[in-house]
């Protein structure tokens, strides 16, 4: 064993206890709002990979400051099946975005969805500067949302956009949405006064993963009949050629990152290298 490995173990050890620490609150948390993680959707492999994403973007953080960003991707998968597995018709769709859109803006909840919004829109209110930021919140979320319903008009018109296209609407993937609620919760004051800028970075760091997580999930996707740019009659070489494109353009976005926030760089670099290695996908950070 080299002398730099029992460091390397010690820290791989110290993040997977992080990431089982942030499992039992999340799943907690889960518990608040039953009805809308039924176990079918959400089972303990979800909550693990959720879990470890988080802990290994973000190793220095406690427990307690990643309670943001895994509550936040948590509310986001839970819209993400409203959408694609509940709603039927298009003012469903329609409805659901105005009443987060509301509630972001701080009306009173009516639905499990927007109780557990309006808990995330308040637990980033405990943050002295979410009241000069929640407008890029709300902007953001309102950018998911629209993402979403696009693709759900795409699925159900059986429509075939372009690659294009179809990376143009990636914010319905809603990682930038996470991202942002991540560093207004725990951003240090750069990151808090160049959210922004950040947020240029972020989106296109979830550009390549739109396209990651479309490679991973392909047969589900088939089977559950949601929309994937793989049967779109786009090719998987089409696309990894795409994402070793986006993936070299996102590594120049974030070196500038690194001299003002080397954390908040670290972050997104971590999220590319994590999502890459999870689901057998080659580096990033080592494309052609």
């Amino acid at each position: 064993m080299s002398d730099g490995e029992p460091g390397e173990a010690y820290e791989l050890g110290r993040t997977c206890a992080l990431a089982a620490e942030c499992g039992r609150d999340l799943r907690r948390c889960a518990q608040m709002y039953g009805v809308l993680f039924p176990p079918a959707a959400f089972d303990a492999e979800l909550y693990n990979t959720l879990t470890l994403t988080t802990a290994f973007s973000a190793p220095w953080a406690a427990a307690d400051r990643l309670k943001g960003v895994n509550r936040a991707t948590l509310w986001v998968l839970a819209v993400d099946r409203l959408v694609d597995h509940t709603a039927t018709t298009r003012e469903q769709v329609n409805r659901l975005t105005r009443e987060c859109l509301s509630v972001a803006d701080g009306a009173v909840p009516r639905s499990a969805v927007t109780r557990f919004l309006a808990d995330l829109r308040d637990e980033l209110g405990t943050v002295k500067e979410f009241d000069g930021l929640q407008w890029l919140w709300r902007d953001q979320l309102a950018r998911m949302l629209a993402g979403m319903a696009r693709a759900w008009v795409w699925r159900n018109a059986q429509a075939a956009p372009t690659l294009a296209g179809y990376l143009d609407n990636a914010d319905s993937r809603g990682s930038c949405f996470v991202d942002l609620s991540h560093w207004i919760y725990t951003g240090d004051d750069w990151v808090k006064a160049h959210l922004e800028q950040l947020r240029a970075v972020s989106r296109h760091v979830q550009r390549y993963l739109h396209l990651l997580g479309d490679m991973a999930s392909y047969r589900r996707d088939m089977s559950w009949g949601d929309l994937n740019i793989l049967g779109l009659g786009v090719s998987r070489a089409e696309v990894s050629d795409a994402m070793a494109g986006l993936a070299r353009e996102a590594a120049q976005l974030i070196e500038p990152v690194r001299e003002r926030s080397p954390r908040a760089a670290a972050y997104l670099r971590r999220q590319l290298g994590f999502h890459a290695g999870f689901n057998g996908i080659p580096d990033p950070g080592h494309t052609a």
